[in-house]
């Protein structure tokens, strides 16, 4: 039973706390959400008001169940899931404290399939399914690595970090672009083809958290960066075009929107914080605590975050 809390946000009771959430950004599964808690991931289908007049607000039908054998700490879904034509393919890929990937093939009804995939050394902190032909996916690592996978399991390639990898993200239009970005600051780009580093950006010797790459324009890249978040122009600097304080004892997390380049979410402390900021006015559309935090999204076509909470997930419907 999905919760109005007030007008613009809702709350959606879960089983268990949720450690990380995910909607699917394909147009073939963009109603699909997963979500990651202990020994779980959930998948449901979500229905807006703003692309069905007959929702009332927000809509939740459970699908699917997946047995996890650790916490699950990051999921990304693949390109290659589609409910639109028969059989269906839900595919995706999850990191879990337990250093391991897994890659989860399902038709929804009796066909299921996981790879594990085990090479990092030390805790994953991030991975991402290259978006385009869904055949890659990256990982990054406390370990001084980011590594490339195969969906066959096979490793493609590793790169030598300088430090923790906290965020990995392939370039939108390139899929043969990956940006990389590391605990001390720095955001690399590779080139997978020949397996090297193109250009690299300095949010200087800060802790940074987590960075995203703008996929309504590629020239922006996003960082969490100790209590502030950055905003590069790839095409003019390495130094950040913009930054400003976002949570007074920390900035964890940074993901753009999927439906407007000026509008990004953080979350941070004190408290579980999370803050929807537009680049074009200084005012905030969306300012919340929550008991609990895990994760945090945006919903392909529409302007709606979520994050995962204390046995609920937190949505926000914001200003597109």
């Amino acid at each position: 039973m999905v919760e109005n809390v007030k007008g613009n946000s809702f709350d959606l009771p879960c089983k268990d706390v949720v450690t990380c959430i995910e909607f699917c950004p394909f147009e073939s599964a963009s109603q699909l959400i997963a979500f990651g808690s202990q020994l779980r991931i959930s998948i449901g289908s979500v229905r807006f008001q703003e692309e069905d007049k007959t929702v009332a607000g927000f809509d939740y039908q459970h699908l699917r169940d997946f047995h996890h054998d650790t916490q699950v700490v990051a999921i990304s879904w693949s390109p290659e899931t589609s409910l639109e034509v028969l059989p269906r393919c839900v595919r995706f890929c999850t990191a879990g404290a337990d250093n391991k990937i897994r890659l989860y093939t399902s038709d929804m009804k009796e066909q299921d399939k996981m790879e594990l995939m085990d090479g990092h050394l030390d805790f994953v902190n991030a991975l991402a399914f290259e978006p385009t032909e869904g055949q890659l996916i990256a990982s990054v690592s406390d370990d001084h690595t980011c590594r490339v996978w195969g969906i066959d399991g096979v490793q493609r390639a590793c790169f030598s970090l300088k430090a923790a990898g906290m965020s990995a993200c392939w370039n939108s239009q390139d899929p043969m672009k990956l940006m990389v970005a590391e605990k001390r600051g720095t955001i690399r780009f590779y080139d997978l083809l020949n397996q090297q580093p193109i250009m690299s950006l300095d949010a200087g010797h800060v802790m940074l958290r987590s960075a995203d790459w703008c996929v309504c324009d590629p020239t922006r890249v996003g960082a969490a960066v100790e209590g502030e978040w950055m905003v590069w122009d790839i095409t003019r600097s390495s130094r950040p075009e913009d930054n400003q304080q976002a949570h007074t004892e920390g900035t964890q997390q940074f993901r753009w929107s999927r439906v407007s380049e000026n509008i990004f979410a953080t979350t941070g402390r004190p408290g579980n914080q999370v803050k929807v900021f537009h680049m074009g006015h200084h005012q905030v559309p969306v300012s919340s605590e929550v008991p609990v935090l895990g994760g945090l999204s945006w919903h392909a076509f529409l302007p709606v975050c979520a994050v995962g909470g204390d046995r609920k997930i937190h949505v926000w419907i914001t200003e597109a």
